[in-house]
């Protein structure tokens, strides 16, 4: 493995401000300012926003100020770079009466080695608090807004999210008070509930807890372990894809997961993010339950799929806007998203790329581009499935780089991948065999050698070829087991968290964000990407008018009994092709983007919404073009009438439009139902043929059993319907075809046709709807 950076042995220390303390970690880098972001905020206005940096350097700790205007002061003098440690006080903005730090020793109640064991059992893992401060006498206001008696600095967290609030009988109870990302009892989302000693209340990456007389707060900061145990995948028939699989990850650990074809890689990393449980088993986020407090907990868990999980016809900057739109609360300032966008641009080495196409990049740098918005909310896991697939072994090796930085700087990361290239550069290897079982866990260096084998080809081949041999049983009997899973899971286990408080008197949650604000960021990022799509806009405005021109040809200058019929036959073709071409794509190019949003709390009613309101509006307007080429000018009661309601050419139009709506919304469907994009093309042809069959141009549909009833769930039938009705087809063109009851020019029989499609239109919604929940993470199908 390559050169690692020297182990921090700086102390822990306790930071103390006038308003409250917090325990400092040498592994984190502390933000000293007005920035609400920063890990110590001070509001005070002689302040800068951001003022100075207090980090651990090898033995000790040094702070840097970051260029402020009014100075960092310590006894009288100003200081630009100073070594601290207990004892040591600081001003910020003056030497008189700025705010003032103090830094203490850990006092021994709250050290990992001595706290109380009622801590582990507050967290689940051995992590002292972040704050500690007295329960308040009457309420606290919890927030990220600095004029909030507990700031969070967390851009998940809103201005003013939550209230602790002491009751007349003594006890408390935490009021979500309008937050966009909710706030959580025990994991699991409430408005309003009692919270008794020891619930964990999670407000954004923060948890806070009532112990004795004190409100302690637990700052998740992403050096979290990850323990797996016992994981079990069985599917129909009795074959498990995962076999007891056990294993740790310890903090700003790089774990790469490989194995053979069908060993069950991808089934474990669903199982580890949520996405599909499994049977089996726990994993546990630094100590708690990941699949109970999943609806909390699924924020902090980056995912980058195989597949891009961007709009690629957007650029890269633009993409992660709309992103940040969408995961952020809606007070979040635009320059407060800016700024954290253009952060993770600069982590990542985006920013010479940053207004390029995504489309336009190369493999390695879309898979940056997907990295960059997982990065967004500043999750402390991140899993990846096959980031190097297809990419040459100079992209290879710069990928697995960029994932070995990203869990040097604080994270958990955990990467499929069939790639043995740069398996060095891994703290870990998870070997699978085939049957879903661990053949091998520890650093990857070792493998080979406990194999016994020279090459990876080699040791893979055996898995393939050496079926008889007991590769799981091999390993639960070594050392290695042993050392790298038994010894080091080998630590307290929390009693577990309670149930969340059975008093509650507010109805269910609310969604994560505002609907209609996500219905909004949809509707821009949906419309941007299609009008960037140059080839779907070029089809888009030419299909009307071709199938217009098409029916003027036909209709010629009058609908007489020699045109009417293939006039309007063609108009139904030209608004069922139009509307469901335009979404028949449209879902299943974005399943992967879809189920990764959903994750962390995109609405499936306002994701759905979006996709109705841009292709509507593109529909109806195509529908009107496609109408007034095919009639404008046209004389289309020739006997001199009138429409039924309407002047002939509106009723037309109308039901032309509401047609194109219905077979979009029948578009949406198909792509809903479909499970690979180039299904779709032969599916949209059968809709077109089976519209021309059951539209009642061709036969009597009324007198034909069966097929009479099957033609109520054709849109065309009631779109041909409305218009016979409207130019009198019975008169026009008097054969027993034309004597269908529908065809009537009276107005019962025209709403009632025209209400038809609407009622499909919703049918069709709900039915989308319901195709949309299958996939979402199975913990959230509600």
């Amino acid at each position: 493995m390559g050169e690692r950076p020297a182990a921090l042995t700086a102390p822990q220390l306790v930071l103390e401000t006038e308003s409250d303390s917090q325990v400092i970690s040498p592994s984190r880098t502390y933000h000293l300012g007005r920035d609400p972001a920063s890990e110590i905020v001070l509001s005070d206005p002689r302040v800068s926003w951001h003022h100075a940096v207090l980090h651990a350097d090898g033995t000790h700790w040094i702070l840097d100020d970051s260029g402020s205007t009014n100075g960092t002061f310590t006894d009288g003098h100003r200081v630009e770079h100073l070594d601290v440690g207990p004892g040591s006080v600081m001003r910020f903005g003056s030497a008189a009466d700025g705010p003032c730090c103090t830094l203490h020793e850990v006092p021994q109640r709250v050290t990992p080695e001595r706290r109380p064991s009622a801590l582990t059992y507050i967290t689940g893992s051995m992590r002292p608090p972040t704050t500690v401060r007295p329960l308040p006498a009457k309420v606290v206001r919890i927030g990220r807004s600095l004029d909030n008696d507990l700031v969070v600095g967390d851009l998940s967290v809103s201005r003013r999210h939550a209230e602790l609030r002491a009751r007349p009988d003594g006890r408390y109870e935490i009021a979500d008070v309008g937050s966009h990302n909710g706030t959580y009892l025990n994991g699991s989302p409430v408005l309003n509930a009692l919270v008794g000693e020891g619930d964990l209340i999670g407000i954004g990456h923060s948890v806070f807890c009532l112990v004795g007389d004190e409100l302690q707060q637990y700052v998740d900061t992403g050096d979290v372990d990850l323990d797996v145990d016992g994981l079990t995948v069985t599917v129909a028939g009795g074959r498990r894809l995962l076999d007891s699989v056990t294993f740790p990850v310890g903090q700003k650990t790089l774990l790469a997961v490989a194995g053979p074809s069908g060993a069950g890689k991808s089934t474990l990393l669903n199982a580890l993010t949520g996405l599909r449980p499994a049977d089996q088993g726990t994993v546990r986020y630094d100590g708690r339950d990941l699949y109970r407090d999943y609806a909390e907990l699924r924020r902090r868990i980056g995912l980058v799929p195989q597949d891009d999980i961007l709009h690629t016809q957007l650029p890269v900057r633009r993409a992660l806007r709309y992103a940040a739109e969408l995961r952020f609360p809606d007070d979040t300032a635009a320059a407060e998203r800016e700024a954290r966008v253009e952060e993770v641009i600069a982590e990542l080495g985006l920013g010479k790329r940053a207004d390029q196409v995504i489309s336009s990049l190369s493999g390695g740098q879309r898979k940056r581009v997907s990295v960059a918005l997982e990065l967004l909310t500043k999750p402390s896991l991140l899993f990846l499935d096959e980031p190097t697939s297809g990419l040459d072994p100079g992209m290879d090796r710069s990928v697995m780089q960029m994932l070995r930085n990203l869990a040097d700087d604080g994270r958990t990361v955990v990467v499929v991948t069939h790639s043995v290239l740069s398996l060095e550069l891994c703290d870990r290897l998870l070997l699978l065999a085939p049957g879903g079982r661990i053949a091998y866990y520890g650093p990857p260096g070792e493998t080979l050698d406990f194999f016994g084998f020279q090459q990876w080809p080699d040791a893979f081949d055996a898995f393939e070829n050496d079926t008889d041999r007991d590769w799981a049983g091999d390993y639960r009997d070594s050392a290695p087991y042993r050392r790298y899973v038994t010894g080091a899971m080998d630590h307290p286990r929390p009693a577990g968290v309670p149930a969340p408080a059975a008093e509650t008197n507010a109805p269910p949650p609310r969604p994560p964000q505002r609907w209609t604000k996500q219905v909004s960021t949809l509707v821009r990022r949906y419309a941007t990407a299609l009008t960037a799509d140059r080839t779907f806009l070029a089809v888009m405005i030419a299909l009307p008018f071709v199938m217009g021109a098409m029916a003027r040809a036909l209709a010629g200058s009058s609908l007489d009994e020699n045109s009417v019929f293939n006039a309007l036959l063609i108009l139904c073709v030209g608004g069922v092709l139009t509307g469901a071409a335009n979404a028949v794509r449209e879902l299943v190019k974005e399943r992967v983007i879809y189920q990764r949003e959903r994750a962390v709390g995109l609405s499936r009613s306002a994701y759905l919404w979006s996709k109705i309101i841009v292709l509507g509006t593109v529909t109806v307007v195509q529908a009107v073009v496609l109408t007034m080429v095919a009639l404008l000018g046209v004389d289309i009661r020739p006997d001199g009438g009138s429409g039924v309601f309407l002047p002939p050419l509106v009723e037309i139009t109308l039901a032309v439009a509401l047609l194109s709506f219905t077979a979009m919304m029948l578009g949406l469907l198909i792509s809903a139902l479909v499970k690979k994009e180039e299904v779709t093309m032969p599916l949209l042809v059968l809709v077109a043929i089976v519209q021309v069959v059951f539209c009642g141009a061709l036969i009597r549909l009324d007198a034909t059993p069966v097929l009479a009833q099957l033609s109520w769930l054709v849109p065309s039938r009631w779109a041909f319907a409305a218009m016979a009705g409207t130019v009198e087809l019975h008169s026009t063109v008097p054969k027993p075809l034309t004597a269908d009851p529908f065809f009537a020019p009276t107005g019962a029989a025209w709403l009632l046709n025209m209400g038809m499609m609407v009622v499909l239109s919703v049918a069709y919604g709900l039915v989308v709807a319901r195709l949309l929940r299958r996939h979402e993470p199975a913990v959230m199908r509600r």
